[in-house]
């Protein structure tokens, strides 16, 4: 499987730049967009190439964790009540939603509006508890107990994140959020700033791989909820380029404008993957390339 890995990482090496670097927060801009790197997790072992322990934020693949705490918390049906799954059509940070009475139903976990509604979801005496609860969930998931912020990344968010706090307003106005806005998008922003690496992803894809259960059999989420995670992550994980992406690869997969993807194929493995080279939709161009053709090469398709 390694020997796999690196040629499929070698092979699609030139795509790295074909992307462009998240720039509309000022420290993703200095991102190095050359860097490659994959890792893919089993019952059976952990296989690896590239610059898979390159640590970048998280970004958007917060999402399945707050959808997953928030689950836990108040049960997915409570969840599926406050925010849709539908898939959107729109950009992951669009705020064109016309008619706020019918909001709930126009977005879904996996776009920035409902990741902020589902964010606010998780039960906590104070948005400290919520932050301190949401890392140590993440750490949990990941196998990682020293994951933390990136402090620049994180004050980078803060200031230019103006956007999300119209679309928090918006939520807010709209009865989908309680309490202090500004307090509730710091836990947001914090979040979105949470260092992984690769093997922090492909772990995290594992969990959901297994229905939930981690390698030393203890169960994490139930099986419902991880089911019902795949089927949002299938139609919406990858921005608005989600259906394309279920045509060439196939697997329930989450991006994030750091140059991140963790993908899971269920039953079998959790993947992670990292070049911060995006096309126009936000998604990895080579992290992409990459999945298409490991999912070609193992058939991992689960259509």
């Amino acid at each position: 499987m390694n020997e796999t890995l690196k040629r499929i990482l070698e092979n699609c090496r030139r795509y790295t730049l074909n992307g462009h670097v998240a720039d509309y927060i000022p420290e993703l801009a200095k991102a190095n967009r050359e860097e490659i790197g994959i890792f893919v997790a089993t019952a059976e072992g952990d296989y690896c190439a590239g610059d898979w322990d390159k640590p970048f934020t998280i970004q958007s693949i917060v999402k399945p964790i707050f959808l997953m705490l928030a689950a836990i918390d108040n049960g997915i049906d409570f969840v599926k009540d406050h925010v849709g799954v539908e898939a959107t059509g729109k950009p992951f940070n669009a705020i064109d939603y016309a008619e706020p009475l019918l909001l709930k139903e126009h977005i879904n976990p996996m776009v920035n509006i409902g990741a902020i509604a589902v964010c606010g979801l998780v039960k906590a005496s104070s948005n400290e508890e919520r932050f301190r609860r949401l890392l140590d969930f993440t750490k949990k998931i990941t196998g990682n107990p020293l994951l933390e912020i990136d402090k620049e990344v994180y004050e980078s968010e803060k200031k230019t994140g103006n956007k999300n706090r119209a679309l928090a307003y918006l939520l807010k106005n709209s009865g989908m959020i309680y309490g202090s806005v500004e307090e509730l998008l710091d836990v947001y922003f914090a979040m979105c700033s949470v260092k992984v690496t690769c093997k922090d992803l492909a772990n995290m894809g594992l969990l959901l791989a297994n229905r939930g259960v981690d390698l030393c059999g203890e169960r994490i989420i139930p099986r419902e909820d991880a089911v019902f995670l795949n089927a949002v992550l299938t139609t919406s994980g990858m921005y608005d380029g989600s259906g394309e992406f279920a045509t060439t690869v196939g697997i329930p997969a989450k991006s994030g404008v750091g140059g991140g993807i963790m993908a899971d194929c269920p039953g079998r493995m959790g993947i992670g993957i990292y070049s911060p080279g995006l096309d126009k939709k936000g998604n990895s161009v080579a992290g992409i390339k990459m999945l298409e053709k490991l999912s070609e090469e193992l058939e991992l398709s689960i259509f």
